[in-house]
């Protein structure tokens, strides 16, 4: 089994998180894991929040919502 650390270094060395890699964190979260992982889990929501590491899953919402029928005002 992967190492919520060793998720947040690929993430980190590619600057994307793919869906399938965030699903893979929430599993290894909801099991135990040490202040290493904890740690690295810190720097990827850093890196995210700063737009140094790209979420898959922000970038499908984004493009849903962008392509949603633009209300017309009556």
């Amino acid at each position: 089994m992967a190492l919520i650390r060793d998720v947040v270094q690929q993430a980190l060395i590619s600057g994307y998180l793919s869906i399938e890699a965030e699903n893979q964190l929430r599993h290894l979260l909801a099991s135990h894991y040490d202040l290493e992982d904890l740690n690295a889990f810190m720097t990827l929501q850093h890196a995210a929040m700063s737009g140094r590491v790209t979420q898959q899953s922000r970038l499908l919402h984004k493009q849903a919502r962008l392509s949603e029928p633009i209300a017309q005002a009556s």
